[in-house]
């Protein structure tokens, strides 16, 4: 949990950020195949030929072919401005002007006692139906993020530069007729349905669960079946078989 300030023109509301998002992932720990011995990363200075200790570890960017130029974490903080350090709005739009392609990382900013600013903010934005674009550092890199009411929760969403974003030229088209189009529309809308997260689990975590509860009972691992599906290479028919199998 970090401790910050939204800065809303004169106004400075104190914050509290934390990552909204927890890995789900299974854990493994890589073991040698021949004993089952836990494996170890040792941080190795081969000058030194020694091991290094997290506290003698610092960043170097290579300018030239082995030499580099050093930064401490007293230097980065000094390359953030004072402004840089709080959560500045610089204005609100509305959120569907944001394509999703630039949604990073997102966290919870809430308060620990009552704060009329706070309340006030999050009330303005339910109002106004927009949400506030601003500008922050997170650990050492900086961002401009947006800031969006979800339900009574305030949720801060890192955004991806332009120039992260990797988009093709052009897209290779190919022609189609209108009866092929007709039929891709209404398989569409015959699947159409509402997003309910709580209903997608994820499967595989599932089956690895499921796995290892087997296996600790002594019992082999199973292939998991996958669906027989046909691989028809004529769209028309394909799309009409699939207009089928969903009526």
């Amino acid at each position: 949990m970090k401790k910050t300030s939204i800065s809303f023109g004169l106004v400075n509301i104190p914050v509290e950020m934390s990552p909204i998002i927890k890995n789900n992932d299974i854990t493994f720990n890589q073991l040698h195949k021949k004993c089952l011995s836990r494996i170890r990363y040792v941080k190795f200075c081969p000058h030194c030929k020694k091991e290094v200790k997290q506290t003698d570890i610092i960043k170097g960017y290579e300018y030239k072919k082995d030499e580099y130029i050093t930064l401490n974490n007293e230097e980065f903080n000094k390359l953030k401005a004072e402004d840089e350090k709080t959560i500045q709005i610089i204005g609100f739009i509305l959120l569907s002007e944001i394509d999703p392609i630039y949604f990073d990382t997102s966290y919870i900013l809430k308060v620990s006692t009552k704060s009329k600013a706070f309340s006030l903010f999050k009330e303005a934005l339910n109002k106004t139906k927009r949400v506030a674009l601003a500008k922050t550092v997170v650990g050492t890199k900086f961002y401009y993020v947006i800031i969006r009411l979800v339900g009574d929760i305030l949720i801060m969403n890192t955004l991806y530069f332009l120039e992260e974003i990797v988009m093709p030229a052009a897209t290779i088209e190919a022609k189609f007729t209108k009866k092929e189009l007709d039929l891709a529309v209404e398989l569409v809308n015959s699947l159409k349905l509402k997003f309910k997260p709580e209903e997608y689990k994820d499967e595989y975590y599932d089956k690895i669960e499921k796995a290892l509860k087997e296996k600790a009972e002594g019992k082999s691992v199973k292939k998991s079946k996958s669906k027989n599906t046909k691989n028809i290479k004529d769209l028309m028919m394909a799309l009409e078989m699939s207009l089928k199998n969903v009526s």
